[in-house]
């Protein structure tokens, strides 16, 4: 009967997919800046304990070397990366590359040994010198879109010639080991004709499946870009463009479960009705949705821009696990908490490494828009994959920062509760305590505290060295 037991149990185990989801990365856009009002996103509004990895996106490259993009990024790199101050546990990782970016330069600088290895030093140094914990590759795509077949097994030796140089730079320098992961298609012309995945997949840390924009605007009818699985009744290409698709693909093509991150969505692609008499999944439309007030892009609309649609009609389409919304001639496909609880359910059956969310900037980050508090969506990922939580506060004050301070502690105390009266709007010193300050909001005081061993300073009005 011991024996029995012990058997069974043992089998039980065996029937667990191997690896578990205990990764949540999330990317933070240095565009989304420029944002006008409460949609306007800056490292103060990430919340260093939401994911387990963080990953600013984008940096570009000059000369074959590592270069930052924004006029602030620099100022950014420093916010960015003091959440950890706040998180010790959480990885910091900068992204290079992205759609736009292209595949010109990448292709000039894979073409040879030493340009490699220029980039490879150049990519050590910027990050060491900025404090990231890795590098995330978003070449968009190796072999397509002006890129030549050849740049296939290049991408390979730059993935492995990085993760050498990341092996041996830890060796000498006895710091933690740079992470080397990469943001990956879900569309099989591209994943054949650039990524040699057994070989890239022993290298990288991790690879992020990015399992969105499977259909959008481009197209003649509607569908939905991020569906789990097929629609009953598709078949050849249109039944390719499904998340499930895309994962088995990379799996069968020699990635471990527990290296492959399942990419969501915090966006919808919208289009516009050919006729306001057919609305489902498949009808015909005349072009890309209109652009949301705030991401202001044809074919694309925020989460917060979706829930707070007035008027709409919701449906979910039960074959693929998503839900979709219209109104008048506009269609939109998007994913919500139920869909994403769905998701983690598929990739912990799958032995995934976890999620990853592109992007943090377009989930209800503030909470005002859709009355599901903060970050709905992550939050969802958060909870469903198991990783420790702590409750969010209210969105961080604009605080030009070298580090961040912690979550707003409500006043008044100490009889301050005049203190805001009569002055604007802003950051104070806290006249009792230098480790901490007061933020004067439309007349209320919210107290808050420095980092450990940093000061307010009255001149920067931020936390910095005494």
């Amino acid at each position: 009967m011991v024996l029995f037991v012990a058997w069974t149990g043992l089998m039980a185990l065996l029937m667990i997919p191997w690896g578990s989801a205990e990764k949540l990365v999330c990317y933070f856009t240095n565009w989304a800046q420029y944002r006008q009002g409460a949609a306007r996103f800056m490292p103060r509004d990430v919340d260093p304990h939401l994911c387990t990895h963080l990953l600013y996106a984008f940096a570009g490259m000059n000369n074959h070397q590592l270069s930052s993009i924004e006029w602030d990024d620099e100022q950014f790199y420093r916010e960015f990366n003091g959440l950890k101050q706040m998180n010790p546990k959480l990885k910091t990782l900068l992204a290079i590359g992205g759609w736009n970016f292209g595949t010109q330069k990448f292709t000039d600088m894979v073409a040879t040994a030493h340009s490699r290895q220029t980039f490879v030093n150049s990519a050590i140094k910027f990050l060491r010198k900025y404090d990231f914990d890795g590098l995330d590759l978003d070449w968009e795509y190796p072999g397509s879109r002006g890129s030549p077949p050849s740049d296939k097994q290049r991408f390979t030796d730059l993935v492995q010639d990085l993760a050498d140089a990341f092996q041996q730079e830890a060796r000498v320098s006895g710091k933690e080991r740079l992470l080397l992961s990469a943001a990956v298609p879900a569309g099989r012309q591209y994943i054949d004709a650039g990524y040699e995945v057994d070989k890239i997949a022993r290298s990288l840390d991790f690879i992020s499946l990015m399992a969105y924009d499977l259909h959008g605007s481009w197209e003649t009818t509607t569908g939905h870009h991020s569906a789990l699985f097929k629609r009953q009744g598709e078949s050849g290409a249109a039944a390719e463009l499904n998340v499930d698709y895309a994962v088995q693909q990379w799996l069968q093509k020699g990635t471990p479960a527990n290296k492959l991150i399942l990419g969501m969505p915090t966006y919808g692609r919208s289009f516009t009705l050919a006729s306001t008499s057919d609305a489902g999944v498949g009808a015909p439309a005349a072009g890309p949705g209109s652009p949301g007030s705030f991401t202001r892009e044809a074919g694309l609309l925020a989460y917060y821009e979706v829930c707070s649609w007035t008027g709409a009609a919701k449906r979910r389409i039960q074959d693929q696990k998503v839900p979709y919304a219209f109104r008048g001639d506009q269609w939109v496909g998007f994913d919500d908490t139920e869909s994403f609880k769905t998701k983690v359910s598929y990739l912990k059956q799958k032995g995934l490494g976890g999620a990853m969310v592109w992007a943090l900037d377009m989930d209800d980050f503030t909470g005002s828009f859709c009355g599901q508090g903060r970050y709905p969506l992550i939050k969802t990922l958060q909870k469903e994959l198991s990783l420790p939580h702590m409750p969010l506060g209210p969105p961080q004050p604009e605080v030009p920062t070298r580090s961040q301070p912690s979550e707003p502690e409500h006043g008044p105390s100490l009889g301050q509760d005049t203190f805001c009266q009569g002055k604007a709007d802003g950051l104070y010193p806290n006249p009792w305590d230098r480790s901490s300050y007061y933020n004067c909001a439309g007349g209320r005081l919210f107290q808050q505290s420095c980092p450990k061993s940093l000061v307010f300073s009255s001149y920067c009005k931020c936390c910095t060295w005494s």
